[in-house]
C-alpha cells in the first residue's frame, strides 16, 4: 500500500484543460502539535469529551517513543483500505494540551509516572490513575496534561472546501474554527525525521576536567507556580477547606513557609490539594516562657483538634456530611516550661492525606516530632503527603526514564536508593544536625554554615575529626554512585555511575604529619539530553566529589566554616535539524505562467518558442 496521500479534489476534473501536472502535496501545510487525530480515516468519530474545554479527546498512537531496530518509530494501526470511500466526519478541535479523560494507553513509556503503584499528578498516561476509584475520576481532577503524557501528532492540512472525496488510508481529521465552521482537512503523517538518537559519551577520570572546561558554565533557573481557580470538587493545587464546628467558620488548611532572608515562619500559606511537599521555617521568641504557654504553633493539639477537613469544597449548608476528622498517630502533651527550657515543642508536622479522585479526601492522619527549646529560635518542618487507594509510600522517581529538571538527584548507598543532600544552615548560621537540602537536578546551588567542634572531637584523633566533617558534608549515608536516569533501579548496576572522589588523603601526600580536614565540597555533575529530538531525555554522564582541605592548625578550634557547591554541566550535542516541509503556494491553479516560473516543471517540458507578431498598421 502506498504511503502517499491520495485525495480527490475538484482540480482533477480539469485534466482536459492541460492541468494534469497539479499535485495535492503542494497545498499541504504542516502542523505539529498535541491535538489528536480522528479515530480512523473515513470513519465516523466518537462523541466529544465532556471536558472538551480542558483538552482534546482520545489520542491515537503515532509511533513508539523509542526507536525500532532500524531507528524509526513504528506506525500505528492502519485505517480502512483505499477502497472504503467516505466523507470525513467532524472531530474535536485540536491545539489544547491533552484531555485528562482521554485514553493515552498507547504510549509505550509514561515519562511522568514517577510513583509506582499510585496516581501521579496531571500525568494523563499513568495507568495507576484508574486504580482504587471509578474510571476517569482521577483524571477528571487533573487541571492539565503534563508534556509527554499524550501522543504528539504530526499532520499536514489543506482547506476543507478544496476536498471533494477522501480515499486516503491514513488517519484524517477535520479542524473546526471557534464558530464551528469546518476549515481544515488534516492527514496524519509518520515523520521519520524526528527519530534522531544521540549516543552519550563515556566519561573517564582522565578527561573529566577537559569536558568540564569545554561545556561548563553557570545556570540558575527560577521556578514558577500557577494558582488554579476554584471548582465543584478539589482540583490539583486548590486550597483544602477546613471547618471549625464551635464557631461554624470555614477556613483553609495551612502549611507555614519561610519568608525573607531569615526564613521566618508565615502561617497564612494554604496547603494545595495533591501537592505533596515539605516546607521549613524559623520561629523566633522574644519571651520563651510566654510563647511556651500561649503560642499555638508550638502545641501539637492545634494541628488536629477543634477543626475537620472537608472532602470537597462545599457551602455551609452541606458541611455536616463532608467532614473528615484528623487522626493523630501519637498525641504529645502540651508544651511545658521547666526552668529555662520549654519541653514537648512541635519540631515537625507530617500530614498523610488519602484521596479518591473527584470523590475528594477520604482520610487524614498527622504525626509529630517534638523537641526541647532553650534558645531564642526554633526551626520547624511541615510535610503534606497525598496517596490514593492502598498504595504505600515509596521513594518517587525523578523522571521516567530521563531526569526532570528540578527533581531530586538520586544516589545509591548499600543497595538502597536515596536523595543526594548537602548542608543546610539554621537561622543562626550553624549547620543543622537534622535538616539537609535536597540537590535538585539541573539546579546549581551553594550553601555554607559553621560546624561546631565538640570537645569529644578535639580529644579524638585526626581521623575521627575527618570522619565527622565528611559526614557533615556528604550526609550520614555517603553516596556510592549516582543514578544515570531518574527511574534507575538499585538492582541494575548498568543504570548507575560511580562517583570520582578527590579527598584530603590525596592532598596530604606531601605532608605526612599534617591533619588535613575538609572545609569545602564541590559536586560536579556532567549530563546530556539523549534520545528523540522531539522528546529528549536527560541523563547523567559522570560525577565528581572535589574536596578542598586545610590544615587543622590554621583553623579555629571551636568553629569550622563549611561550604558546599553543586554545579551541573550540560554536554548535549544537537544533531543537524532536518529539512522542513515545502512551503505553500496558493496560486497553483490560477496562474497561467506557473509552469514557466518553477524550475521543476521546466525540466520536464519541451522547449517552447514564443513568436511575437506586431500588427502592421498603415499610416
Amino acid at each position: 500500500m502506498a504511503s502517499d496521500v491520495s485525495v480527490l479534489v475538484p482540480w482533477q476534473r480539469a485534466v482536459a484543460m492541460g492541468l494534469q501536472w497539479l499535485l495535492l502535496p503542494l497545498l499541504l501545510q504542516p502542523q505539529c502539535g498535541a491535538g489528536p487525530p480522528s479515530p480512523t480515516a473515513g470513519g465516523e468519530p466518537g462523541p466529544l469529551s465532556p471536558t472538551a474545554g480542558i483538552g482534546p479527546g482520545s489520542v491515537t498512537d503515532t509511533g513508539s517513543l523509542g526507536t525500532t531496530p532500524k531507528g524509526t518509530s513504528g506506525p500505528g494501526p492502519p485505517s480502512p483500505g483505499v477502497g472504503d470511500f467516505a466523507e470525513p466526519g467532524p472531530s474535536a478541535t485540536p491545539g489544547v494540551q491533552g484531555d485528562p479523560l482521554g485514553v493515552a494507553g498507547c504510549l509505550p513509556t509514561c515519562i511522568c509516572n514517577l510513583h509506582p503503584g499510585s496516581c501521579d499528578l496531571n500525568c494523563c498516561c499513568d495507568t495507576d490513575c484508574n486504580l482504587g476509584c471509578d474510571l476517569g475520576d482521577s483524571r477528571a481532577a487533573f487541571s492539565f496534561c503534563l508534556p509527554g503524557s499524550t501522543s504528539i501528532v504530526n499532520q499536514v492540512c489543506v482547506e476543507k472546501s478544496l476536498i471533494f472525496r477522501n480515499n486516503t488510508p491514513l488517519q484524517t481529521e477535520i479542524v473546526t474554527d471557534p464558530n464551528g465552521y469546518e476549515s481544515l482537512f488534516c492527514v496524519q503523517m509518520s515523520d521519520s525525521q524526528l527519530n534522531y538518537f544521540q549516543q552519550p559519551q563515556k566519561i573517564k577520570k582522565s578527561d573529566f576536567s577537559v569536558f568540564l572546561a569545554q561545556y561548563g558554565g553557570p545556570s540558575f533557573i527560577p521556578s514558577s507556580q500557577d494558582q488554579p481557580s476554584p471548582f465543584a470538587f478539589y482540583r490539583a493545587g486548590d486550597p483544602i477547606q477546613t471547618y471549625f464546628a464551635a464557631s461554624s467558620v470555614l477556613s483553609t488548611l495551612r502549611q507555614p513557609v519561610g519568608m525573607d532572608a531569615n526564613g521566618v515562619c508565615i502561617d497564612g500559606n494554604p496547603a494545595g490539594f495533591l501537592v505533596s511537599k515539605s516546607t521549613s521555617c524559623i520561629r523566633t521568641f522574644t519571651n520563651l516562657s510566654s510563647s511556651c504557654a500561649t503560642d499555638p504553633a508550638l502545641d501539637a493539639a492545634s494541628y488536629y483538634r477543634d477543626f475537620t477537613i472537608l472532602k470537597v469544597p462545599v457551602n455551609t449548608t452541606d458541611v455536616k456530611l463532608m467532614q473528615v476528622s484528623i487522626a493523630p498517630v501519637t498525641q504529645p502533651g502540651a508544651p511545658q516550661m521547666d526552668g529555662n527550657t520549654c519541653h514537648s515543642v512541635v519540631h515537625e508536622v507530617i500530614y498523610e492525606i488519602e484521596f479518591n479522585g473527584t470523590h475528594g479526601i477520604q482520610s487524614v492522619s498527622v504525626q509529630f516530632k517534638v523537641t526541647n527549646v532553650s534558645g531564642s529560635s526554633l526551626q520547624q518542618r511541615f510535610t503534606l503527603h497525598f496517596w490514593s487507594g492502598t498504595s504505600l509510600y515509596t521513594l518517587p522517581r525523578s523522571g521516567n526514564p530521563g531526569y526532570i529538571i528540578g527533581a531530586p538527584l538520586l544516589s545509591l548507598n548499600s543497595g538502597a536508593r536515596q536523595h543526594v543532600t548537602i548542608l543546610q544552615s539554621q537561622g543562626n548560621g550553624i549547620c543543622s544536625q537534622t535538616l539537609r537540602y535536597k540537590v535538585q537536578f539541573g539546579m546549581n546551588v551553594r550553601t555554607s554554615c559553621h560546624f561546631s567542634i565538640l570537645q569529644t572531637m578535639m580529644d579524638g584523633s585526626c581521623s575521627y575529626l575527618q570522619e565527622k566533617l565528611y559526614q557533615a558534608l556528604e550526609g550520614v549515608s555517603s553516596p556510592q554512585a549516582l543514578a544515570i536516569t531518574g527511574s534507575a533501579q538499585p538492582t541494575q548496576t548498568d543504570q548507575w555511575t560511580s562517583i570520582l572522589m578527590w579527598n584530603c588523603s590525596m592532598q596530604a601526600a606531601n605532608c605526612a604529619s599534617c591533619c588535613m580536614i575538609p572545609v569545602s565540597l564541590k559536586i560536579q555533575v556532567l549530563w546530556a539530553k539523549v534520545g528523540l529530538q522531539s522528546n529528549p531525555q536527560t541523563q547523567v554522564l559522570g560525577a565528581r566529589y572535589w574536596y578542598q582541605c586545610q590544615s587543622l592548625k590554621s583553623l579555629s578550634m571551636t568553629m569550622v566554616p563549611l561550604t558546599t557547591v553543586v554545579a551541573f554541566t550540560d554536554m548535549t550535542e544537537w544533531p543537524e535539524s532536518p529539512r522542513s516541509q515545502p512551503s505553500t503556494y496558493w496560486k497553483v491553479p490560477f496562474d497561467f505562467f506557473f509552469p514557466f516560473k518553477h524550475s521543476q516543471f521546466l525540466k520536464s517540458m519541451k522547449p517552447v518558442t514564443l513568436i511575437l507578431v506586431e500588427p502592421f498598421i498603415p499610416r
